[in-house]
């Protein structure tokens, strides 16, 4: 297998694994370990290998991962979901298109407590769609803001992506939380432009409820204060300095199995599950990022780093058109893969290339994120559509690809605005 010492070859067989059907976390290892095991020997690579895998489960920094799964998995648990639903609904059901402004607004809330955009997409499927289907919105517009408004779980912390970020680039996980906040708002705010411009241009919701007063508004705010205090408690923590992103993750988690006992919804069986999808999703995980991890020993050992940092200089030495760049590839990616598989992939291949040209690790890592989010709703492996797909069988995937075209523009044109304004990301990490 010396023939792999050449990183294009092991790019190409990686890419033929995938193609393939092998599982990410699998073929990254087989690349890894074959590749560098070309460069250094079987012995040093094997050694490698073990230490990657052994090593890095006891690593104390990574209980971060099982403890935001566990919070997200409670919080599901918990029923916060139509308490933020209908809190948004309160508050927007007066506007033309308020129905699919207020699921954007409760997709944004809910991710702030769950970090993860499928369980995001699902949860809200089966909560906002039948209110929107009710009030004559068309499937394209009421799938489509529940997709886009799902990608909200990979930014607005915490999020499983950003700490998987993290520990593959070296990088503070509480700074890179606190930088996806003002991104993830412009989202929210983004989406539910979208909503409106879509309405506007004639896709139906043109029903709308009586304005309500503004006590009763209030008073529908009742039901998310868990979540806000919930959310308020894991990220003031980090931000104030109270407690590690690791021990946040543990705080929270404990917040989160706390909303579920007030709220009524505990259940030994359902704890179990939801211990049990903690555990198997943990599992999951670990195989991916070690295997990523290995795959990065072997982008170090070929110089592949170094190769494209001098292939993206033929572009220009501009650190915009090194951007660009990455950023065409990362589009072209999230046609073919999913966002952790992309992720996983590339950041060991770009991150010293960026660093090399002086951008500031914190901010790529939200510019990926953001990145990846389009991924989740553009075709053919638009994962939050395939999601929408599995919870409501009679609305076409063409119909909610459909529907998501403003939305993937406003996704342009927030990652324009983060090139063109880095402060968007970094300004707050700074104040820390």
């Amino acid at each position: 297998m010396e023939v792999l010492a050449a990183w294009p070859v092991g790019m190409a067989v990686l890419l033929a694994l995938l193609l393939l059907g092998l599982p990410i976390a699998i073929a990254l290892t087989l690349v890894g370990l074959f590749g560098t095991a070309s460069v250094i020997g079987w012995t040093p690579a094997l050694a490698l290998l073990s230490t990657t895998f052994f090593e890095g489960g006891r690593t104390y920094s990574l209980s971060v991962l099982p403890l935001f799964l566990m919070m997200g998995n409670f919080v599901v648990q918990s029923g916060i979901a139509r308490d933020l639903y209908d809190a948004a609904h309160a508050w927007l059901r007066h506007r033309r298109g308020g129905l699919a402004m207020a699921t954007v607004v409760a997709c944004g809330g809910f991710s702030s407590v769950c970090g993860s955009s499928m369980a995001t997409a699902a949860t809200m499927a089966r909560i906002a769609l039948p209110s929107m289907r009710r009030f004559g919105y068309p499937d394209d517009l009421a799938t489509a803001s529940i997709a886009a408004g799902g990608t909200l779980g990979i930014l607005i912390p915490p999020s499983v992506i950003l700490v998987f970020y993290g520990i593959l680039t070296q990088q503070d996980i509480g700074k890179l939380f606190v930088a996806g906040l003002l991104p993830g708002l412009l989202g929210v705010l983004g989406y539910a432009a979208a909503v409106a411009v879509r309405v506007r241009l004639g896709g139906g919701a043109r029903r709308t409820e009586p304005k309500l007063p503004l006590a009763a508004r209030f008073r529908a705010l009742r039901g998310t204060l868990g979540a806000m205090l919930l959310f308020a408690f894991v990220m003031g923590g980090i931000y104030l300095g109270v407690f590690t992103p690791t021990e946040s993750a543990g705080m929270g988690a404990a917040g989160a199995f706390l909303l579920v006992l007030l709220s009524g919804r505990f259940s030994f069986a359902g704890t179990l599950a939801t211990l049990f999808d903690t555990a198997k999703t943990t599992a999951m995980m670990f195989f991916i990022l070690f295997g990523a991890l290995t795959f990065t020993n072997y982008v170090n050992l070929s110089g592949m780093a170094a190769d494209i940092q001098a292939l993206l200089a033929v572009l220009g030495e501009s650190p915009l058109a090194t951007i660009l760049a990455i950023l065409a590839i990362y589009l072209l990616l999230g046609c073919m893969l999913e966002g952790l598989s992309m992720i996983t992939l590339t950041v060991p291949i770009f991150y010293p290339v960026v660093a090399a040209q002086g951008f500031d690790l914190i901010w790529f890592g939200i510019f990926v994120v953001v990145v990846t989010e389009i991924s989740y709703i553009t075709p053919p492996v638009g994962m939050n559509a395939f999601v929408l797909r599995s919870v409501v069988r009679d609305v076409p995937l063409g119909t909610i690809f459909r529907g998501l075209v403003l939305f993937v523009a406003m996704d342009v044109l927030r990652v324009a605005l983060l090139i063109w304004v880095p402060g968007i990301a970094l300004w707050l990490p700074a104040q820390m």
